[in-house]
Formats: structure tokens, sequence, C-alpha cells
């Protein structure tokens, strides 16, 4: 499995871990400071009053810690958290059954919320603004609405596609914050914080290192300090060192920029098949055999984000810092 795919493919064992090294409490979670600061004061004022908290939407690149908000935000709330998905709500009555069993100030986390069908999405539009659900009961003339009376909920909804959410949708949330990629020396603190729980020393420097090629996402840093800790195990390594580090990520083609072999096997196409480009995406899809809505989403954003990925109305392109990168020559035309 590559380091960018999408969480959607990682392994029960790998949830399992990120789960324990979640963090537990605002002190625990790092980065975002703006965020954290914005959802505290909101948080502080909602229990003053003694209201439920307004809806959030939590957007951004996956990895980033929309997750583990909606948990910090419920247990500050004291409150419960359902968590769901908007592919597990197939159907209105899916939506109903959950909204029905809840109670007064709890938390609906909705993940991937921008893949909730149309009409669960109608059907939320009461439930956000009024905490009221319509059913439809019989079908044709005799068909009738009831109207049910809901408790005062949280919805705290996460998407990485903020673009694919409509617009009386997103006016609903009360909230609404974009989570940004981490620096390394950020992502260095979240190694060190994960290396705690795990019981592994590592000195600043590896972690340091492990935070530079975690391409901005702390889910990413924290799976590969448990990579490096398996091989540091495996070779009988009592502390994590620099050396140890690179040595482990090598063996997993992590380079020091982050690039696995998904993304180096991309670069590597569009320069020696078309010249570095303009390629057009269906060009690229073929060239790889892989599916241009994998190529978009999950390989591409990163290589954007670094500069080493450039979209014109012609296609793709290749910049210098990637030749650069790579260990080739750039074309002078």
């Amino acid at each position: 499995m590559t380091m960018n795919q999408a969480p959607t493919d990682y392994t029960p064992e790998e949830e399992i871990l990120l789960q324990t090294l979640r963090a537990q409490s605002w002190d625990e979670f790092v980065g975002q400071d703006t965020i954290k600061k914005s959802l505290r004061l909101a948080i502080e004022a909602a229990l003053q009053r003694k209201e439920s908290l307004d809806h959030t939407l939590l957007f951004g690149p996956a990895g980033l810690g929309k997750t583990t908000l909606s948990h910090l935000i419920a247990k500050e709330m004291n409150a419960d958290i359902k968590a769901t998905s908007g592919t597990a709500l197939n159907k209105a009555g899916d939506l109903a059954a959950i909204l029905t069993n809840l109670k007064d100030g709890d938390v609906l986390f909705i993940d991937e919320i921008h893949r909730l069908p149309k009409i669960v999405e109608e059907t939320l539009y009461p439930a956000m603004e009024d905490f009221a659900l319509d059913i439809v009961i019989g079908k044709g003339p005799s068909a009738r609405t009831v109207r049910l009376d809901l408790p005062r909920f949280t919805i705290v909804g996460a998407t990485t596609r903020f673009g694919l959410l409509a617009g009386p949708f997103r006016d609903r949330f009360g909230l609404i914050h974009r989570l940004t990629y981490y620096q390394p020396q950020k992502l260095t603190d979240v190694v060190t914080r994960g290396a705690k729980k795990l019981n592994v020393k590592i000195d600043p420097q590896s972690a340091l290192e492990i935070g530079r090629r975690s391409r901005g996402t702390p889910r990413i840093a924290l799976k590969l300090l448990k990579r490096v800790r398996d091989y540091a195990q495996v070779n009988g390594f009592d502390q994590i060192s620099t050396k140890e580090v690179r040595q482990a990520l090598e063996m997993f083609a992590i380079d020091t920029k982050g690039l696995d072999e998904t993304d180096r096997r991309l670069l590597n196409s569009l320069i020696q098949h078309h010249q570095g480009g303009p390629v057009g995406i269906t060009t690229i899809a073929a060239t790889l055999n892989e599916d241009p809505g994998t190529i978009e989403e999950v390989i591409e954003p990163y290589l954007l984000q670094i500069g080493f990925l450039k979209r014109t109305p012609q296609g793709r392109v290749v910049t210098a810092a990637a030749y650069k990168h790579l260990g080739k020559e750039y074309p002078e035309e």
C-alpha cells in the first residue's frame, strides 16, 4: 500500500493504531491553532448558554485531524458522539433511525458528508434548522406527512470535497473550518507524542526526519513512525536514530520529499513518454493503467502542492523542481 492511498483503504490494524494515537485533549492536538481557538470559544459560549453547539463543517485533505476534532468537540461538550458516513446513509429511513435515537446535546459525526444521497441531504435540512423530521406515511393520494420533534443535537460533518456540497447545505452549518497541511516542525511534535504513546525512544532530529517525509499529514507521520518502529525493533535498536529512519524509509521507497513509487512513476512517465507535458488526464491514466479519478484525487494533490506538477489548459506539466529532484536534466524548451 502506498502512502497516498485513500483513508478508506487502510487496514483494520492501522485504524486501531491511529485511534490509539489520536489526541485525547486540546493540548494533545498539535497544529490548526486558529481552528482550535475558534472551536473552543464556540464550545465555551454554548456551554454557558446551556445550548448545543452550532452545526460544524470541517473540510480539507485526508489525514489532517477532522475525525479527531469531532471527538474532541463531543468530549468538551460533555456529549455522546454517534459516527457514520455519507456512504452508509443510503436512504432517508437510515437517517431517521439515527436521528430519533439521539439525546439532547449529542454529536452526530458524518464523515465524507459530500457523499450523502440528495434525498438524505434534503431530509437533513429541517432536522438541522428546526430540529424536526418530516416523515411521509403511506403512498399515493392517502399519503400524509408527520413531523417528529428531535432533540437539539450537533452535526459535525467532515469532507475532503468541499466544492461538492450544495450551497443550501453549506449554509446550514454555523461553523465552517478548513484544515491545512502541516509544516515539518509541527509534524515533529506529532511524531514525538506518538512515540511516547508507543513507548518508543526517538530523538528530535529523527522525529523531524519523519516529519519532512510525511507529506504535511499527521496520519502519514504516525504510519511512518509505526513502520520505522518495526524496522528498529526487528534490527534490535533500542532507540530510533536518524540513520534508522533513513534506512527504514529507503526500504519502503519513501524519499526525502515524501514521494513514493506511485508518485515517481507518474513523474517519470510524463518525462520519458511525453517530454514532461502538457498531457491530458486521460492520456496519463492510459499510460499508467490507472483510473483518472485516482490520479486526480489521490496522486496529483501532493505533487501540485509541492510544485512538482502544474495543471494548465493544455494538460499536466512536470516542473523544473521535479526534474531536479529526480536527478534529470530540465529541457530548455
